[in-house]
């Protein structure tokens, strides 16, 4: 198989994950009731995460509307992270995320405060956002009932999670909200212009290319126009915003944008990590028999730990 215009062939993918990729299920985002459906049954088909160790409990927070999320606790924690799954903005809940969220709060040590934001094309932007923010605000104030830290409280995810944390980074900056520690930004969606190399010939890449990736930013808007708190990679100023970590995909329609953005953040002073991992696509790292996800998922978790350390 060979990219439109990549010259790049399937022989340069994680032989691991090449293997797999005939059995992978194909998930159509212009349905979202399906979609969802599909995803839940994947979930339920994953053997459940090792949780000893962790103090689990679900909770609802008090908003208009209240936001339920899980919060995993482990002994002796520091510092947390809001953490919201991925899905496109359009499917997942806190269980088909509770097998990542498990394992970031092992192995990082942080309390993991993971969000069922609402979701489109039901609930549009800014639905999302208002969640995260909330969530945000609510784990700074009840940071001493959670047995953290309130000055060591982190945002981050995966996908579409990593889009919104990203966009909730800049919406908190900008009102002056609860201080965040740092983001960690697991192959993000930065904008929805669609308009970087990665965008233009990762078609028909695994899992998700620039089709998906254009049905799931029309469910998540609609017929409104992205602002920065949607879609960060419009934002023009990027100062004064959380230390950045931001893991890429090499065949990854979204690459390049997160790429630019990471570039973006150091130039106005902020510090970032940048790790793209070769070999990889969108959302692989949840293939965990591969020794490459099983590297992502335990670089996800030391980098947090470093990050919320005293």
């Amino acid at each position: 198989m060979i990219y439109e215009a990549a010259a790049t062939t399937m022989a340069t993918m994680d032989p691991e994950l090449e293997a797999l990729i005939p059995h992978l299920p194909v998930i159509d985002l212009t349905d979202p009731l399906a979609a969802r459906k599909l995803l839940a049954e994947l979930a339920g088909l994953r053997p459940a995460p090792d949780t000893t160790g962790l103090q689990i409990e679900d909770r609802t927070v008090p908003a208009e509307p209240p936001v339920p999320v899980r919060i995993y606790r482990p002994h002796h924690a520091r510092g947390a992270i809001v953490w919201m799954h991925g899905g496109g903005g359009i499917m997942g809940n806190l269980d088909t995320e509770h097998p990542w969220a498990a394992r970031i709060a092992a192995t990082s040590g942080a309390v993991v405060i993971s969000v069922d934001y609402r979701l489109a094309p039901e609930h549009r932007f800014p639905a999302a956002r208002d969640d995260v923010y909330a969530v945000l605000t609510w784990t700074a104030d009840h940071a001493a009932e959670l047995g953290v830290d309130p000055a060591r409280i982190a945002i981050g995810g995966h996908s579409a999670g990593a889009t919104i944390a990203a966009a909730v980074a800049l919406y908190a900056r900008d009102q002056y909200g609860p201080p965040i520690r740092f983001q960690l930004l697991s192959q993000p969606s930065i904008d929805d212009r669609q308009q970087t190399w990665s965008q233009r010939h990762f078609t028909d890449t695994p899992w998700h290319d620039r089709h998906s990736n254009a049905a799931g930013w029309r469910h998540f808007l609609g017929s409104e126009q992205a602002t920065q708190y949607a879609a960060p990679g419009r934002a023009t100023d990027l100062s004064g915003l959380p230390p950045a970590y931001i893991a890429t995909a090499e065949f990854d329609p979204v690459r390049d944008e997160a790429i630019e953005y990471g570039l973006r953040l150091l130039q106005a002073g902020v510090s970032v990590e940048l790790h793209q991992w070769p070999g990889t696509f969108h959302g692989s790292h949840t293939i965990l028999s591969a020794e490459v996800s099983q590297r992502q998922f335990a670089e996800l978790g030391a980098t947090l730990r470093r990050a919320l350390k005293d």
